[in-house]
């Protein structure tokens, strides 16, 4: 399919056709599942010459992947702009620690962000510590105290938006303006909006990183992560993930390719269900306040509207003066909405968190709330309808307000 990889398509055609040119789909809508550890030679030259040449596209050995992974990390770098390439991993988490090991070394200083992912979090709090990088949590909204953060040992940068479960928009243009005039690598944690919403790149960002669980697999089937990048930090990414073992199966491959069609339509969709179903929550007077960037007057709405260009069905609510055991009331009488970790699929979900034991700069509740406003619950809009969404959360603050 020639042209598969225009950047001048507009984004949904680019969604369908990308990663399905060249030698990964001839003549064939998907590219073909390419199972196979052992890849063999015409002779020892060959054998020679293709080991010298560790890029995709060339055969060497399973680890090394195959068309069906080079033509997923091919659509993804070309739905990133500035991207030199992508690297697949087994996981979003996977992905997040081979992209820090990729850039620290022992002696090193990481700024994580306080609101960034709790398993970004306990990495930055064991293994890295273990190999000897120091982490400093930093409030991502104070831009001075973010530039006081630095000293001359700082390596690099880990953002996240919005903050994990908490849902605050910082401004990543400021915050990687300055990592990169104190000689700092941006990481970033894009998850939430995807290169579709959000072009990390774009904005500054060195290193943009994906949980491919999430959107971009849609059907919560596969785990899988990736981390684009220009020339440079690809490089580094990939010769990491090779030296960690690093490799994913071409039928989880298959699988996120064939997300990644219908990925623009299932945002889209999500994203209206979600912003409706958020204000309608923000009408509610057991909800206290409602977490969405998405949301017109909301914290971070005027930066979210400034920076992306998309946004996702996932956001959070806090409640009005109650406790865990009225949240619970709430959850457990959901029908549509299911109880369980991760995110971005076809299905929603209901989840309750606690913040104060995953924070260790910004203040939870927030400043100007009341101290009872503390128990939330993160929601993630699904394809079911509107109506019968807000009709299953009906009932379940009627199952919380009998208790």
């Amino acid at each position: 399919m020639a042209g598969g990889n225009d950047d001048s398509y507009a984004r949904s055609t680019r969604l369908v056709t990308v990663g399905r040119s060249g030698d990964f789909a001839d003549n064939v809508v998907n590219p073909p599942i390419w199972r196979a550890s052992t890849h063999l030679y015409a002779n020892c030259a060959d054998l020679k010459a293709r080991k010298a040449r560790n890029e995709d596209g060339q055969f060497f050995y399973g680890r090394r992947g195959a068309p069906t992974q080079w033509a997923l990390a091919q659509a993804l770098t070309a739905l990133e702009p500035g991207a030199a390439g992508t690297v697949l991993y087994p996981s979003g988490l996977a992905a997040l620690a081979g992209a820090l090991l990729a850039v620290l070394r022992s002696g090193d200083v990481l700024l994580v962000a306080d609101n960034a992912y709790e398993p970004t979090r306990n990495t930055a709090m064991g293994l890295l510590k273990t190999f000897g990088v120091e982490h400093r949590f930093f409030d991502p909204l104070d831009l001075e105290a973010f530039e006081a953060a630095f000293c001359d040992r700082t390596r690099a940068v880990m953002l996240e938006v919005p903050g994990s479960l908490t849902m605050e928009v910082c401004d990543i243009p400021a915050l990687t303006r300055i990592a990169r005039d104190k000689g700092a690598v941006s990481l970033i944690d894009n998850t939430w909006a995807t290169s579709l919403g959000f072009e990390a790149l774009g904005h500054g960002c060195d290193i943009a990183i994906t949980a491919l669980t999430k959107h971009v697999g849609g059907h919560s089937d596969l785990m899988m992560g990736a981390a684009s990048a220009g020339e440079r930090w690809y490089r580094r990414l990939r010769l990491g993930a090779q030296q960690l073992g690093h490799v994913v199966s071409p039928d989880d491959a298959a699988l996120a390719l064939r997300g990644l069609r219908t990925m623009g339509v299932r945002l889209e969709q999500q994203s209206k269900t979600a912003l409706a179903i958020a204000q309608w929550l923000d009408d509610r007077d057991e909800v206290a306040h409602v977490l969405s960037p998405m949301l017109p007057g909301g914290p971070g709405h005027n930066l979210w509207q400034r920076d992306f260009t998309g946004g996702c069905g996932l956001f959070s609510f806090v409640l009005k003066g109650r406790d865990d055991v009225a949240r619970c009331r709430l959850i457990d009488a959901l029908q549509l909405f299911g109880i369980g970790y991760s995110w971005g699929g076809f299905e929603s979900l209901a989840l309750p968190f606690d913040v104060d034991p995953i924070r260790s700069t910004m203040a939870w509740p927030k400043e100007g709330w009341g101290l009872e406003d503390r128990f939330a619950i993160r929601l993630s809009i699904g394809l079911e309808d509107k109506g019968d969404l807000i009709a299953d959360l009906t009932n379940g603050f009627a199952a919380m307000n009998e208790g």
